[in-house]
């Protein structure tokens, strides 16, 4: 069974409540009307019900009106979620007023709904920009227990011919989020990519740290940092299949691990990379996919305290309804982990 079969198999068994908060955006409409169609989440919609159903009706869509709606400017909503971004924001500064205003915004209004408890999870992204999308979640939502950093992890589908992973399936991670990661952020990085590996990819996940060092092969201040968040990571989650440094051959290639690194837990079979930084990670997704012809999928965002997910800008409606898709496995995953 391919990919994603499987997470629309566990999707439709376990139905979720995913906010769009985009709501009358052509590509969103269209790609939540087949998700509701194939029953595979809840779709709740952002945005003024007569633009929605108008712009639904512009493109035949049949489903939208099985979708929840929520009007940003109905008082009775703002009522309900703007005391819950005060309560959130004061101590920074926010006035009642200003959470009313702020509350009205379509990506705080669904991160609200994810926070109270309304909502499993949230996507946006297709007209608003990752700054955007990231603000409002780390404000509202904020990050796991023990996580300090949201970091982005793509989803590499490989080819029958590349023999590597598992199920023909690699995590990457960081890949789209965060510069020049501490080794601490560097290790919960790492911690983020195997719960991915665990709660999208259905994989047992064994990480490597990557490094231009396989076990002191070379000494420089960024090894050091590798070898220091690989101690961190090993402290957070004692039984994560983890190892580094590690360099890339040696993680996934039993042969080269059995010279460079033979007493490595990982023995060359490596299903989730974490790179040192987001030039190295963003740099290999791209290489491997355009040189290798791999799929990947993402940017899946991780170390939320809920899942909420960003979408390209040029991105198409068969985009956002995998990455929908994804967002309900996460949200699972999550809630099976508490």
């Amino acid at each position: 069974m391919e990919l994603f079969d499987k997470l629309k198999a566990k999707a439709k068994a376990n139905l979720q409540r995913i906010v769009l908060p985009e709501g009358n955006e052509p590509r969103t409409l269209s790609a939540a009307d087949r998700i509701i169609a194939e029953g595979l989440a809840k779709v709740i919609l952002i945005g003024v019900p007569a633009d929605i159903m108008a712009m639904a009706g512009e493109l035949k869509l049949e489903h939208i009106k099985d979708a929840t709606i929520v009007n940003p400017a109905d008082d009775n909503v703002i009522d309900v979620y703007a005391p819950i971004l005060y309560e959130l924001r004061k101590k920074k500064g926010m006035t009642p007023e200003q959470a009313r205003q702020q509350a009205r915004n379509p990506l705080y209004l669904g991160c609200l709904m994810v926070k109270n408890g309304d909502a499993d999870g949230q996507v946006a992204g297709a007209l608003n920009t990752t700054g955007n999308v990231l603000r409002a979640a780390f404000q509202v939502i904020k990050t796991q227990p023990g996580i300090e950093v949201v970091s982005g992890a793509f989803l590499m589908l490989l080819p029958e011919s590349l023999p590597f992973g598992t199920d023909h399936i690699m995590v990457f991670a960081d890949c789209a989020v965060v510069p020049d990661p501490s080794a601490k952020e560097l290790a919960q990085i790492a911690v983020s990519a195997a719960q991915t590996a665990r709660d999208i990819a259905g994989i047992e996940p064994r990480v490597a740290i990557l490094s231009f060092s396989t076990k002191g092969s070379a000494r420089h201040e960024r090894v050091d940092k590798v070898i220091e968040a690989a101690k961190i990571a090993k402290e957070m989650a004692p039984d994560l299949i983890l190892d580094g440094e590690l360099q890339c051959d040696a993680a996934i290639v039993p042969g080269v691990a059995q010279s460079k690194a033979p007493d490595s837990v990982i023995a060359g079979r490596a299903n989730v990379l974490v790179f040192p930084s987001l030039e190295v990670g963003n740099i290999a997704y791209k290489l491997v996919q355009r040189l290798g012809g791999v799929e990947a999928v993402g940017p899946v965002l991780q170390g939320l305290a809920a899942p909420v997910n960003d979408l390209s800008r040029g991105c198409f409606p068969e985009d956002i309804y995998k990455t929908i898709i994804m967002t309900c496995n996460q949200a699972i995953g999550m809630k099976a982990n508490a």
